[in-house]
C-alpha cells in the first residue's frame, strides 16, 4: 500500500459541535457558493466547486480502505479490531507518508472517538443536485456502516429553493441536521452585509429543513450590527428565531476579521464597535425577546465573558440551554456579568 491509496480530501472548516475528534470530516463541495458576506474570512482564497459523484466515492472508499487496514494490523497485532496506538503506529511506518496526510489524523481521531458521526463540506452540501447528494449520502452510509448521524452547512436560500419531496427525501438518504448562518434577523443589517437573503427568506428555509424533518442549527452574531443597529439587530433576531423555532439557537460574538470588507471599514472608522459590555448587553435584549423551544448555545471561544465567582458567564457546552426552562437562568448568568465587569472593569479587552 501506499499514500495514494488513501487519498481523500479534508477541507478546513466545520462547527466547533462537529469537531474532527468525532466527526468524520466528508468533503462533498469545496468552498462556499455565494462567498460575499462582509464580515467573513472563510473560503476567501479558492473559488467554489462541485465535486463529482466519482470523487466523493473515492474519497470514502480511500477512507473505508484506512479504517479497514487499522483494524487489519489490530487484528494482526492481537488486539481484536481495536484501534491502539501499536496498530497506528505499525501502518505508519508500512506507509511513512501518512504521517503527513491530514485526512489521516482526523479519521483515526474520528475511529477512537466511536466513528459513529459525519460532517459534510464545505460550506452548503444543499447546493449539490438532489439525486447526487442522495447517492452520495447513501454509499457513505452503506461503506462506512458505524456512522449513525450526518450533518453539514447549508444556506436558507437554496433550502428555499428546494422542493419539499426533495428536502424529504434528501434526509431519509441520511443527513440529520443542518448549520444555517443566520446572522441577524434585521433586513438592514443583512443588506449590510451582502448576506444575500432577507428575514423571510431566512425563516422560509430555515422553516422548510424542519417540516422536511432535519434538526436545525441557526447561528447568529451579537455585535454584528455595531452600537448603530444593535436594537433592531437584537429585536428582529429574536423575531426571525421566534418564527423558526430551531433545534438549536449558537452565538457567534462578531469580531472584525484581518483581510474583511467590515475590518476595512472598521478600520476607516465607518464601523463603531461594540464594547464587549454593549454586547452583553444586546444578547440579553435579544433573549428576552426570545419565544421558543430550542437549545441555546454559546459553544464558542467569543463567548468569553466572566461572572464575579470566575467562571464563565455561558457554558460552552454543545447542547446548551433548554429554553423556555432556562431562561431565566440565562438571563441572570448575563445580569451577573455585566454586574461583575461594571465592578471591577473586567470585560475582555476591548479589540
Amino acid at each position: 500500500m501506499t499514500t495514494n491509496d488513501y487519498h481523500f480530501e479534508t477541507g478546513i472548516y466545520r462547527p466547533p459541535s462537529e469537531g474532527g475528534s468525532s466527526s468524520l470530516l466528508v468533503r462533498f463541495t469545496r468552498n462556499c457558493p455565494w462567498n460575499q458576506c462582509t464580515f467573513c474570512s472563510m473560503y476567501k482564497t479558492e473559488k467554489f466547486q462541485l465535486r463529482s459523484l466519482e470523487e466523493i466515492k473515492a474519497d470514502i472508499d480511500a477512507m473505508a480502505a484506512l479504517a479497514g487496514d487499522l483494524v487489519a494490523e489490530s487484528i494482526r497485532l492481537g488486539h481484536n479490531g481495536r484501534i491502539t496506538g501499536e496498530a497506528i503506529r505499525a501502518l505508519f511506518g508500512r506507509v511513512p507518508g501518512l504521517i503527513d496526510h491530514q485526512g489521516a489524523h482526523m479519521l483515526i481521531e474520528w475511529l477512537l472517538s466511536g466513528g459513529r458521526t459525519a460532517f459534510l463540506q464545505d460550506g452548503n452540501s444543499l447546493i449539490m443536485p438532489p439525486g447526487d447528494l442522495i447517492q452520495a449520502l447513501t454509499y457513505l452510509k452503506s461503506t462506512l456502516p458505524s456512522i449513525t448521524r450526518i450533518t453539514t452547512y447549508a444556506r436558507a436560500r437554496t433550502l428555499a429553493q428546494r422542493s419539499p419531496e426533495d428536502l424529504q427525501a434528501i434526509r431519509a438518504a441520511g443527513l440529520d441536521r443542518l448549520h444555517l448562518g443566520m446572522e441577524s434577523g434585521d433586513d438592514e443589517l443583512l443588506k449590510q452585509v451582502k448576506k444575500g437573503v432577507d428575514a423571510e427568506g431566512l425563516i422560509l428555509g430555515g422553516r422548510k429543513a424542519i417540516a422536511a424533518g432535519f434538526q436545525v442549527s441557526e447561528y447568529w452574531m451579537p455585535g454584528l450590527g455595531g452600537r448603530d443597529l444593535s436594537e433592531q439587530h437584537a429585536r428582529n433576531t429574536a423575531r426571525a428565531l421566534n418564527a423558526i423555532n430551531p433545534h438549536y439557537i449558537r452565538s457567534r460574538p462578531f469580531r472584525p476579521l484581518p483581510g474583511t470588507p467590515m475590518y476595512d471599514q472598521y478600520r476607516a472608522g465607518t464601523l463603531t464597535l461594540q464594547t464587549p459590555e454593549d454586547q452583553l448587553r444586546e444578547i440579553e435584549l435579544m433573549v428576552s425577546a426570545l419565544d421558543v423551544t430550542s437549545k441555546v448555545c454559546f459553544d464558542h471561544v467569543g463567548n468569553s465573558w466572566r461572572a464575579p465567582d470566575g467562571d464563565l458567564v455561558f457554558s460552552h457546552d454543545y447542547e446548551g440551554y433548554q429554553f423556555p426552562e432556562e431562561k431565566d437562568k440565562v438571563l441572570e448568568r448575563i445580569r451577573l456579568g455585566l454586574s461583575f465587569g461594571r465592578q471591577t472593569g473586567r470585560f475582555p479587552v476591548r479589540w
